[in-house]
């Protein structure tokens, strides 16, 4: 398996660097038997990574490359961004602030900057979390679209990780409509026991939002009546992030 990847990595970095190219070209430049060629190409394709030009029977890459380039393009930029503005608001808080991607219908923690207390939460930078359940991804979600919402309800497994935890489809969507009408995202002890965060949504240039921050901490130390007034912090620190990275209030879909 992972010479097969290898192989395709291959395939990718040949075309490249050609206009285009046939599949006994390709299997020529790269010395490897003409049928294994063709299938990592049908394999490819079928993925979208290479196309095939109809008229000439040539391949070069495909548009879903591009796609994926932006949103490598946009992790990178969004943590060296990032982190100046979250190590703003870990001072105003000193509470722990992390930072999150959507990827693959999950939040992704890219970065993290640790509360000082003795009692705090802690990194999870490279670990994966629900969106329904969690305030990062809670205010990814309630701003993706309605079909896409729908469809990820639909689909995915609600646990309950907790007694918190919401799990009915038509209460999560209660949830989410008043996180657009709040502009912020809260975990009341949802996702782990015992922990509250407050997150809020970070949108691309374009106005999308692929990505959010939080700031969590122990639930007795992060009182509810403490919640708006952290959510303020988080949202400006939020929108500070969007700013840099090119969203103006205009472009909004």
């Amino acid at each position: 398996m992972v010479n097969t990847v290898r192989k395709s990595i291959m395939v990718l970095n040949t075309l490249a660097q050609n206009s285009g190219l046939a599949t006994s070209e390709l299997a020529r430049l790269l010395e490897l038997p003409k049928s294994s060629v063709h299938n990592i190409l049908t394999t490819l394709e079928s993925e979208r990574l290479v196309e095939r030009n109809p008229e000439t029977g040539k391949f070069h890459l495909g548009v879903k490359l591009i796609s994926l380039g932006h949103r490598a393009q946009e992790s990178l930029d969004i943590a060296r961004i990032a982190r100046p503005v979250l190590g703003r608001l870990n001072e105003e808080t000193d509470e722990t602030v992390h930072l999150t991607v959507l990827d693959e219908d999950e939040v992704l923690y890219v970065d993290c900057i640790e509360s000082t207390k003795r009692l705090r939460t802690y990194s999870v930078i490279g670990v994966r979390a629900p969106l329904y359940c969690t305030s990062v991804g809670k205010a990814i979600l309630a701003f993706q679209s309605s079909e896409y919402v729908n469809g990820y309800l639909r689909v995915r497994d609600l646990q309950a990780f907790t007694e918190h935890t919401l799990t009915d489809p038509d209460r999560i969507r209660s949830e989410l409509a008043r996180v657009r009408s709040d502009g912020y995202a809260v975990d009341n002890m949802e996702h782990e026991d015992h922990i509250r965060c407050i997150g809020a949504p970070i949108r691309s240039a374009a106005g999308e939002v692929f990505a959010s921050i939080s700031v969590s901490g122990p639930s007795q130390r992060m009182a509810a009546d403490a919640v708006p007034q952290i959510a303020a912090s988080v949202v400006q620190a939020a929108d500070t992030i969007s700013d840099r990275l090119g969203y103006h209030p205009g472009r909004r879909p």
